[in-house]
């Protein structure tokens, strides 16, 4: 069987997410195996991983991930495995070690402003591409405030995946 690799390597510019990953809002969270709540987002935490077609190593590589920090969901919980589910929609099984519950996000749809404030007539402290991968320091109503490269600024919710629709965060 031929194997898809996706590389989400720094020249992730080049993605297309035209209608990818819109804000989806859980209509009811459960908690999971590990008493986690489900579904939750995380991030990557190993510069590779592979995401299996089921929760264990004897099942098929699906994707091959190579960029820390890559939001995920997880939406299911099998032992030490987590069902995943990317910012394209693709589904399926990783070891739990390779994630993390640090909150990240990624910009989506096109080249986008980050704001001093959480303001659209704010000053612009920063101009990120789609693919670009930002920690989130809190979201709160329609912003969130993340911090790419060191440097801390808003950006509109809908612009970014990793974060529910009307999810506060501190």
């Amino acid at each position: 069987m031929a194997f898809k690799r996706r590389i989400c390597g720094a020249v992730a510019a080049v993605f297309l997410f035209a209608g990818a990953g819109a804000a989806w809002q859980p209509a009811g969270q459960t908690v999971g195996p590990s008493g986690n709540p489900l579904p939750r987002f995380v991030a990557m935490s190993a510069s590779k991983a592979n995401m299996r077609t089921g929760p264990g190593r004897q099942y098929p590589i699906r994707w091959v991930y190579g960029r820390r920090g890559m939001p995920l969901e997880i939406i299911d919980e099998n032992g030490a495995w987590r069902k995943v589910r990317d910012h394209e929609g693709e589904t399926g099984w990783m070891l739990v070690s390779l994630l993390y519950g640090n909150r990240s996000v990624m910009i989506r749809g096109k080249t986008r402003n980050l704001y001093a404030d959480p303001d659209l007539q704010a000053n612009v402290l920063l101009t990120a591409e789609p693919g670009v991968i930002g920690e989130i320091e809190r979201c709160e109503g329609l912003w969130c405030e993340v911090t790419i490269d060191g440097t801390s600024a808003w950006i509109e919710r809908r612009h970014v995946w990793g974060v529910y629709a009307t999810e506060d965060l501190d």
